[in-house]
């Protein structure tokens, strides 16, 4: 029997700590070989997905974006099998094979085919064992490229541009960006004039009385009002049938209590209800399904506060300003928050019906997906063709693939009794085809 951690000596703790993080290596190489499979001979019906990712995303405790590199090295491991016997021996890091793997991918393009093998070889030698140090992999593979990337120079080469946009846990947004000399001057030329500091209301600039923010804030100020003067101009492309712009969803009940709740007064008012009912809740004596009640709304759907359609939840503040200084389209909701039924003949959906229908499933319906609303269509549960009628207890906005899918495969999608779309996997998938809530109903909810 394994002895309980606490009664290991030092020398034991050092070896089990040791043995475990070599077992967590062979089982993620493991993994990825099973991805690689799967990938191979498991149909995309029977996955529900276009690939394993979203698969592995659904149905582990992945995230998208670890989920799609593991797809990506069990794709690209099957051309490099001299990265793969590193992974599968427990010598190298998925991270150091990832990166590895890029560079084999995407070598540079006057570097020789030796070369690459040479440079390969030397790079996995690099990344095998403790000793393996990320930056001497990431300087092999920078010195590889300004020598062999080409003709351009790396400050004029627009192939080794990228941007990243990586929305965090608690739901802000990173970006990482790498660009030309060129595509990098109009950035700062745009950034320049509105990244001065601020002067304070008398001219001066010094610091306790100027502008105070940091550089980098500025820069983040600036970049955020150039987003604004471009979703503000008309000559802007379209998606979804409209020109980009932000939507806030927000229930009329929790509107009308922000704008109740506006002024400073009932904000500290607020705050001493919260210490009050604090102080209360402590006391012995408090009924135990007061906590049942007070969190019984805590993981919602989005139906309740603020909600943007591509960075989630918004606070009850944020959204008070945002609806302050917008411009409304009423989509009246009932208390499931379903937008109420809006009619029409005719076979395309209107913008106030998409409008209605992002309102209610938030993106791509389909369990598990959630893909963006810009990316999705309106589909006819009851076909158009078999006299369906464009309303709303007749469409579920799917992604590309998802709608594909529910045209040509065995799934099926219905309106349940709280007007919200449940979608029937085939029996292939699930024997007693249990239905499953729309992605947006997914998640925890207490009783």
């Amino acid at each position: 029997m394994t002895a309980a951690i606490w009664q290991l000596s030092e020398s034991e703790l050092l070896a089990d700590a040791a043995a475990v993080s070599h077992r967590i290596q062979l089982l993620e190489a493991r993994r990825i070989a099973l991805v690689a499979e799967i990938d191979t001979r498991v149909a995309r019906e029977k996955l529900g997905f276009p690939g394993p990712a979203g698969w592995l995303t659904s149905t582990t405790l992945l995230t998208p974006s670890k989920a799609t590199k593991i797809v990506a090295l069990a794709r690209g491991l099957k051309n490099f099998p001299d990265i793969a016997d590193a992974v599968n021996a427990g010598v190298m890091t998925i991270d150091h094979a990832a990166l590895i793997l890029t560079f084999a991918e995407t070598p540079p393009k006057n570097l020789p085919q030796a070369g690459q093998d040479m440079a390969r070889k030397a790079m996995i030698t690099a990344a095998t064992g403790p000793e393996a140090r990320t930056d001497r992999i990431r300087e092999a593979i920078t010195n590889l490229n300004d020598r062999f990337g080409g003709n351009k120079p790396p400050p004029e080469d627009t192939d080794r541009n990228e941007l990243f946009a990586s929305k965090t846990l608690n739901g802000r947004l990173v970006l990482k960006g790498d660009f030309d000399a060129i595509t990098g001057e109009k950035l700062l030329t745009a950034l320049s004039p509105l990244t001065e500091p601020r002067p304070a209301a008398d001219g001066t600039e010094t610091l306790k009385t100027g502008d105070d923010r940091s550089p980098a804030k500025r820069r983040a100020d600036a970049f955020g009002h150039i987003l604004d003067q471009y979703l503000a101009s008309s000559n802007r492309p379209t998606e979804g049938g409209e020109r980009p712009h932000l939507n806030l969803h927000i229930s009329l009940r929790d509107l009308t209590d922000l704008r109740d709740s506006a002024d400073s007064a009932d904000v500290d008012e607020i705050a001493d209800d919260e210490n009050t009912r604090a102080a209360d809740e402590s006391d012995d004596n408090v009924h135990p399904s007061a906590d049942r009640g007070a969190y019984r709304d805590l993981f919602g759907d989005g139906t309740t506060v603020g909600w943007l359609p591509w960075m989630g939840p918004l606070s009850r503040n944020t959204s008070r300003q945002l609806a302050c200084d917008c411009v409304l389209t009423a989509i009246v909701m009932d208390e499931n928050g379903n937008p109420i039924n809006l009619a029409r003949t005719a076979r395309t959906v209107t913008a106030k019906q998409r409008k209605a229908l992002i309102a209610r499933d938030h993106g791509c319906a389909f369990p598990g997906c959630g893909k963006p609303a810009a990316w999705t269509e309106g589909h006819h549960i009851w076909h158009w063709g078999d006299g369906g009628p464009t309303d709303m207890n007749n469409l579920v906005l799917l992604c590309g693939f998802h709608h594909r899918l529910l045209h040509h495969s065995d799934w099926e999608v219905f309106i349940g009794v709280d007007n919200h779309p449940w979608f029937v996997p085939p029996a292939t998938v699930d024997p007693y085809r249990q239905p499953r809530p729309s992605h947006a109903r997914a998640g925890p909810h207490i009783a």
